[in-house]
C-alpha cells in the first residue's frame, strides 16, 4: 500500500475516527461507530471504504485494523539518512573515515598502512592539542573513548601513534608532533 492512499483514507475525519475505534478494540459496527461517536450509517459508510482499502478486515462482530502495513510504508518510504561528515573537503577522506569512525568512535582499524595512518591522523588531530603535554594516564583515557566497543586496543593505537610520529613521547609525557606534516 502506498502512503498516499492511507493517508486519503484516514484524511476524512469520520473515517479516522471510526479506523481508531477498530484499532482500540471496536470489533462490530455499533461499537465502532459508538467508540467514534458517529451514526451507524456514518460509520457502515466509513467502514466500507476502509475494507476496500485494505485498513480493515472482517464482517460485523469480527472487524480487525491492518495497522501492520504502517511499519513497511514506514520503512520503504524512509528518508535517507545523510552521511556522517568529518569537516574534510577531500571526500575520499570523507568516505574512508565513514568505513572506520562513526558517532566519534573507531570501529576498526584499516588493514592497509596509509589508510590507516590516515584515521589516526584523525583521531590524533581531534583529541590532542598543539603545545599541550599530556601524561600515559590522560592519553590511555582519551585512546579507550575512541576505542570503546571496537575491539581495538587502545594501547596499541598509542603504539601507532608515537611509530607514525603523530605523538611524541619521552619521560612518560606525551604531546601532539607539529615538526610532522599531516596528510590530511
Amino acid at each position: 500500500m502506498k502512503p498516499d492512499t492511507v493517508v486519503a483514507l484516514l484524511a476524512e475525519p469520520t473515517r479516522l475516527r471510526v479506523f481508531s475505534a477498530v484499532v482500540l478494540g471496536a470489533s462490530s459496527l455499533p461499537a465502532a461507530a459508538e467508540a467514534a461517536g458517529v451514526s451507524a450509517r456514518e460509520a457502515a459508510g466509513a467502514l466500507r471504504r476502509l475494507r476496500a482499502g485494505g485498513l480493515v478486515t472482517g464482517t460485523d462482530g469480527r472487524l480487525a485494523a491492518h495497522t501492520g502495513q504502517f511499519r513497511g510504508i514506514a520503512r520503504d518510504h524512509r528518508a535517507p539518512a545523510e552521511p556522517e561528515r568529518h569537516g574534510y573537503a577531500d571526500e575520499q577522506v570523507e568516505t574512508l573515515l565513514r568505513t572506520f569512525v562513526r558517532d566519534g568512535r573507531l570501529m576498526r582499524l584499516p588493514a592497509q598502512w596509509g589508510r590507516r595512518r590516515v584515521v589516526l591522523q584523525h583521531l590524533t588531530y581531534r583529541t590532542f592539542a598543539t603545545g599541550i603535554s599530556y601524561d600515559e594516564r590522560t592519553v590511555n583515557e582519551k585512546l579507550k573513548a575512541w576505542c570503546e566497543g571496537s575491539g581495538t586496543d587502545h594501547v596499541t593505537v598509542r603504539r601507532y601513534l608515537v611509530d607514525l610520529c603523530l605523538l611524541g613521547r619521552e619521560a612518560g609525557r606525551y604531546w601532539l608532533r607539529t615538526d610532522i606534516q599531516p596528510a590530511l
